[in-house]
């Protein structure tokens, strides 16, 4: 789903969402803010309109009734006004490797170049045990960071232990 509020709005779709109990995941930064001349760390929406929200059809049509400025996010190339649906395994793994990161990088399909992509491996062992993907090359980086994506939406690149990496 999207939010089409501003970023510094007082009642953005998540809050909205977490107040009446919606299940939903958005990927969230840590920032430093000025608070009454005090600065304090907050997490944020990295992406401000980017929302997975987990309910029935109907639940989640008469919550858009409430709030105008949150509307479904629509597939391309599949038929009219098809609403966008990530499958609950690809969503379920792409959540436990972000909430076990300490702080997980996200990339959109366009921010990573091919020569971003590099070896193909297997983690063995650690939260992220089973997990399969590449690893992010950065020129004079020191960390491994795994690549974990949803197909055509979002990447989140995880720092990951030397010792449990297994290539492929």
């Amino acid at each position: 789903m999207r939010d089409l509020k501003r970023a510094n709005s007082k009642l953005p779709a998540y809050k909205f969402l977490r107040e009446i109990g919606i299940d939903f995941f958005t990927p969230m930064k840590s920032r430093l803010v000025t608070r009454n001349s005090k600065r304090i760390r907050e997490e944020v929406p990295c992406m401000s309109s980017l929302l997975f929200v987990h309910d029935c059809r109907t639940t989640i049509d008469r919550i858009l009734d409430k709030m105008p400025t949150l509307q479904y996010r629509f597939e391309k190339g599949k038929g009219y006004m098809t609403p966008m649906v990530v499958r609950d395994s690809d969503m379920e793994r792409f959540i436990h490797a972000v909430r076990s990161a300490e702080n997980p990088e996200y990339y959109l399909p366009d921010e990573l170049a091919p020569s971003m992509y590099g070896k193909q491996v297997r983690i063995i062992g650690g939260q992220l045990d089973g997990y399969e993907g590449r690893l992010l090359s950065v020129r004079g980086s020191r960390t491994k960071r795994i690549l974990i994506e949803l197909p055509s939406w979002l990447t989140a690149a995880i720092e990951v232990n030397p010792e449990y990496i297994q290539i492929l």
